[in-house]
Protein backbone atom coordinates (compact mmCIF):
# COMPACT_ATOMS: atom_id res chain seq x y z
CA UNK A 1 0.00 0.00 0.00
CA UNK A 2 1.61 3.31 -1.28
CA UNK A 3 0.53 6.70 0.78
CA UNK A 4 1.77 9.80 -0.56
CA UNK A 5 2.89 11.63 2.66
CA UNK A 6 0.88 15.35 2.59
CA UNK A 7 2.62 17.89 2.43
CA UNK A 8 3.17 19.32 5.53
CA UNK A 9 1.29 21.23 8.37
CA UNK A 10 -2.03 20.42 8.35
CA UNK A 11 -3.31 23.27 10.40
CA UNK A 12 -0.75 25.87 11.88
CA UNK A 13 -1.67 28.93 14.38
CA UNK A 14 -0.36 30.92 16.65
CA UNK A 15 -1.81 30.58 19.43
CA UNK A 16 -0.96 33.65 21.72
CA UNK A 17 2.85 35.57 22.00
CA UNK A 18 3.56 32.70 24.24
CA UNK A 19 2.82 29.61 21.79
CA UNK A 20 3.12 27.93 18.57
CA UNK A 21 0.88 24.74 17.54
CA UNK A 22 0.26 22.63 14.52
CA UNK A 23 -1.14 19.83 13.21
CA UNK A 24 0.86 17.75 11.42
CA UNK A 25 0.12 14.49 9.13
CA UNK A 26 2.36 11.56 9.76
CA UNK A 27 2.92 8.39 8.77
CA UNK A 28 3.82 5.45 11.50
CA UNK A 29 6.26 3.13 9.30
CA UNK A 30 5.38 -0.56 11.10
CA UNK A 31 6.98 -3.72 11.19
CA UNK A 32 7.22 -5.18 7.27
CA UNK A 33 6.46 -1.37 5.94
CA UNK A 34 3.23 -1.08 7.36
CA UNK A 35 2.29 2.33 6.78
CA UNK A 36 -0.47 4.02 9.85
CA UNK A 37 -1.11 7.21 8.69
CA UNK A 38 -1.83 9.59 12.16
CA UNK A 39 -1.88 13.30 13.01
CA UNK A 40 0.44 14.76 15.53
CA UNK A 41 -0.44 17.63 17.56
CA UNK A 42 3.21 20.07 17.51
CA UNK A 43 3.65 22.98 20.03
CA UNK A 44 6.57 24.96 21.23
CA UNK A 45 5.94 27.66 24.38
CA UNK A 46 8.17 29.81 25.43
CA UNK A 47 8.11 28.74 29.27
CA UNK A 48 9.74 25.94 27.89
CA UNK A 49 11.91 27.14 25.31
CA UNK A 50 14.21 24.31 24.55
CA UNK A 51 11.51 21.91 23.73
CA UNK A 52 9.15 21.03 21.34
CA UNK A 53 6.01 18.65 22.43
CA UNK A 54 4.61 16.19 19.66
CA UNK A 55 1.42 14.48 20.51
CA UNK A 56 -0.05 11.40 18.94
CA UNK A 57 -3.36 10.47 18.91
CA UNK A 58 -3.48 6.56 18.36
CA UNK A 59 -6.58 5.55 19.90
CA UNK A 60 -5.94 5.98 23.44
CA UNK A 61 -7.79 7.08 26.60
CA UNK A 62 -4.70 9.40 26.43
CA UNK A 63 -2.41 10.75 23.58
CA UNK A 64 0.95 10.03 23.58
CA UNK A 65 3.22 12.69 24.54
CA UNK A 66 6.73 13.12 23.57
CA UNK A 67 9.07 16.26 24.15
CA UNK A 68 12.27 16.76 22.86
CA UNK A 69 15.39 19.31 21.75
CA UNK A 70 13.94 22.05 19.12
CA UNK A 71 17.62 22.11 18.33
CA UNK A 72 17.44 18.33 17.53
CA UNK A 73 14.49 18.51 15.12
CA UNK A 74 15.94 21.75 13.50
CA UNK A 75 19.99 20.08 12.79
CA UNK A 76 17.97 17.10 11.65
CA UNK A 77 16.49 18.27 8.96
CA UNK A 78 20.06 18.76 7.35
CA UNK A 79 21.75 15.35 8.63
CA UNK A 80 21.33 12.43 11.16
CA UNK A 81 20.64 13.84 14.96
CA UNK A 82 20.13 12.31 18.18
CA UNK A 83 21.16 9.21 20.28
CA UNK A 84 19.11 6.90 22.30
CA UNK A 85 15.32 7.49 22.27
CA UNK A 86 15.29 9.85 19.62
CA UNK A 87 16.54 10.02 16.63
CA UNK A 88 16.04 11.72 13.35
CA UNK A 89 17.14 12.57 9.80
CA UNK A 90 15.77 13.36 6.44
CA UNK A 91 15.60 11.57 3.57
CA UNK A 92 14.84 12.24 0.17
CA UNK A 93 11.16 10.52 -0.36
CA UNK A 94 9.13 7.90 2.06
CA UNK A 95 10.24 4.72 2.47
CA UNK A 96 6.93 3.70 0.86
CA UNK A 97 6.67 6.45 -1.81
CA UNK A 98 8.89 6.64 -5.13
CA UNK A 99 6.67 8.89 -7.28
CA UNK A 100 8.04 12.40 -8.37
CA UNK A 101 6.42 15.33 -7.97
CA UNK A 102 4.99 16.89 -10.68
CA UNK A 103 7.99 19.05 -10.96
CA UNK A 104 10.71 16.28 -11.59
CA UNK A 105 11.80 16.88 -7.92
CA UNK A 106 11.30 14.27 -4.10
CA UNK A 107 9.83 15.80 -1.67
CA UNK A 108 11.91 15.43 1.43
CA UNK A 109 10.77 13.97 4.69
CA UNK A 110 12.05 13.97 8.21
CA UNK A 111 12.12 10.31 9.41
CA UNK A 112 11.56 10.34 13.36
CA UNK A 113 12.38 7.64 15.54
CA UNK A 114 11.13 7.54 19.12
CA UNK A 115 11.92 4.94 21.82
CA UNK A 116 14.88 2.44 22.62
CA UNK A 117 16.28 1.01 19.55
CA UNK A 118 14.78 -2.53 20.45
CA UNK A 119 11.34 -1.33 20.41
CA UNK A 120 11.02 2.25 18.53
CA UNK A 121 8.39 3.61 16.70
CA UNK A 122 9.31 5.28 13.08
CA UNK A 123 7.67 8.14 11.99
CA UNK A 124 7.69 10.58 8.60
CA UNK A 125 6.93 13.66 7.98
CA UNK A 126 6.80 16.49 5.79
CA UNK A 127 10.20 18.94 6.33
CA UNK A 128 8.88 21.61 4.48
CA UNK A 129 6.00 21.03 7.26
CA UNK A 130 8.25 20.58 10.11
CA UNK A 131 10.43 23.40 8.52
CA UNK A 132 7.45 25.56 8.52
CA UNK A 133 6.70 25.13 12.37
CA UNK A 134 10.36 25.54 13.58
CA UNK A 135 10.29 28.93 11.73
CA UNK A 136 7.63 29.98 13.53
CA UNK A 137 8.94 28.39 16.71
CA UNK A 138 12.08 30.82 15.67
CA UNK A 139 9.89 33.97 15.60
CA UNK A 140 8.74 33.28 18.87
CA UNK A 141 12.26 32.45 20.91
CA UNK A 142 15.02 33.50 18.19
CA UNK A 143 18.23 30.90 18.12
CA UNK A 144 20.40 31.60 20.83
CA UNK A 145 17.99 33.16 22.76
CA UNK A 146 16.11 30.78 24.88
CA UNK A 147 17.94 31.02 28.31
CA UNK A 148 16.32 34.73 28.14
CA UNK A 149 12.81 33.17 28.67
CA UNK A 150 13.45 30.51 31.61
CA UNK A 151 12.21 31.60 34.97
CA UNK A 152 14.49 29.53 37.07
CA UNK A 153 13.45 30.85 40.43
CA UNK A 154 9.54 29.88 39.32
CA UNK A 155 11.03 25.81 38.24
CA UNK A 156 12.87 26.13 41.40
CA UNK A 157 10.32 26.69 43.36
CA UNK A 158 7.97 24.40 41.66
CA UNK A 159 10.31 21.21 42.69
CA UNK A 160 11.00 22.15 45.85
CA UNK A 161 7.00 22.26 46.17
CA UNK A 162 6.65 18.87 44.76
CA UNK A 163 9.17 17.59 46.97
Amino acid sequence: MNLPITTGVVEMSSINRDMVSARQDLLLVGPDHVIVPLTADLSYTRQDPYAVTVSLDVNLDEPVVWAFGRDLLAAALHGPEGIGDVRAWPSAVSAEVEAEEEDGSWEKILNIVLGPPSECARFEASAAGIEAFLAQTYELVPAGQESAFLNLDAELAELLSQA
